[in-house]
């Protein structure tokens, strides 16, 4: 009998003890394929919470669309707990937060260095953060990364060297207002295509044109159909990460840490993949028989003149919080280049 208890008290402690010590998992989601830079960059995330909390964390990650098909259904997952971290866009924090459209709008941010500055602002992004959570509730945004570069102007026949090329074009774009309307603005017809059928859709002639960044060109295949590429970079491709603020505030502050120490190093990844996939993907758009085309700076003052209206129409329409955040987001990109022009000064 004593034995009997004593291995009962013994296999109850060894149950106490692996429930203590159980893994906190992280149940994450993303709709594009494993080689993707999303993929490529929540191993990141997942190596670094793994191996920094010694076993305390686990990432579950759920690519491919397999839990979730569309953005607005993953961030409403994120929100019921379902899942703990998706990777979105800045387009579609917008649905939730209205003034995150101003950050999409055409030509305000010029370069990855401006970009990444304005993003990097900690005191910026906290602000952006404590508005996202009022209006989309248990979504927490850890981030804005690149997202594959720059949105370009990419057609199947025809080259776009000036704004009057885009006239009568059917351009794909993302469900986003502000994206639909910089084609309108050209005069072309904006054609609002989910991302799993823009291949076919390009191939079939539904659409004449898309406006993508060359990596996910080349990685999605569209260079099949596509013949020209202009490098007008009329948007950065910013994805906006969140994460289920229940989950994140569950965590104890040395694990806190941990995440958010992955979080950068994961943004360090996702900020750096499209400077180093850009040549070989130019290369193979080339190789393909496609031609690229560089604006040059009048080109691009014009392209930029011609779609002014698109903000102060913007800026006309919004209400007061939206007219303070384009605001404070031209006043934070005007900042950055003062520093980054500060910083030539003092290397030279």
């Amino acid at each position: 009998m004593k034995k009997t208890l004593l291995t009962l008290a013994t296999s109850t402690a060894l149950l106490a003890s692996a429930a203590a010590t159980a893994a906190t998992e992280f149940n994450v989601v993303h709709l594009t394929s494993p080689d993707s830079y999303n993929h490529q960059s929540l191993l990141v995330f997942k190596n670094h919470l793994e191996t920094r909390s010694n076993g305390e964390l686990k990432v579950n990650i759920y690519g491919s669309g397999q839990l979730c098909g569309s953005g607005k259904e993953c961030i409403a997952g994120v929100q019921a707990g379902m899942f703990d971290y998706f990777p979105t866009t800045v387009s579609e924090i917008a649905y939730y937060w209205k003034p995150a459209e101003s950050f999409d709008l055409p030509y305000l941010l010029p370069n990855d260095r401006v970009a990444e500055c304005v993003y990097g602002n900690d005191e910026f992004m906290s602000d952006v953060r404590k508005n996202v959570i009022k209006k989309a509730p248990n979504t927490r945004l850890m981030m804005v990364a690149n997202s594959g570069g720059w949105r370009n102007f990419a057609t199947t026949n025809k080259a776009i060297k000036t704004p009057e090329d885009v006239k009568g074009m059917k351009i794909r774009t993302v469900p986003a207002k502000v994206q639909q309307d910089l084609v309108k603005e050209l005069d072309g017809s904006p054609t609002p295509i989910a991302w799993p059928e823009v291949y076919t859709a390009l191939s079939t002639g539904v659409a004449e044109g898309t406006k993508n960044g060359i990596v996910d060109i080349i990685q999605s295949r569209f260079h099949e159909s596509l013949d020209y590429l202009t490098l007008d970079g009329h948007a950065y491709m910013g994805g906006a990460w969140v994460m289920s603020d229940m989950k994140y505030n569950s965590l104890s502050p040395e694990l806190k840490r941990v995440v958010l120490d992955a979080i950068e190093a994961q943004q360090q990844y996702l900020n750096s993949y499209p400077k180093h996939n850009e040549y070989a993907s130019y290369e193979t758009f080339k190789q393909a028989n496609g031609t690229i085309y560089n604006p040059t700076p009048a080109e691009k003052e014009a392209f930029k003149a011609a779609t002014k209206p698109v903000i102060d129409n913007w800026a006309a329409n919004a209400d007061a919080e939206g007219k303070e955040w384009l605001e404070r987001f031209q006043t934070q990109i005007k900042t950055c280049e003062a520093e980054i022009e500060a910083s030539y000064k003092l290397t030279m």
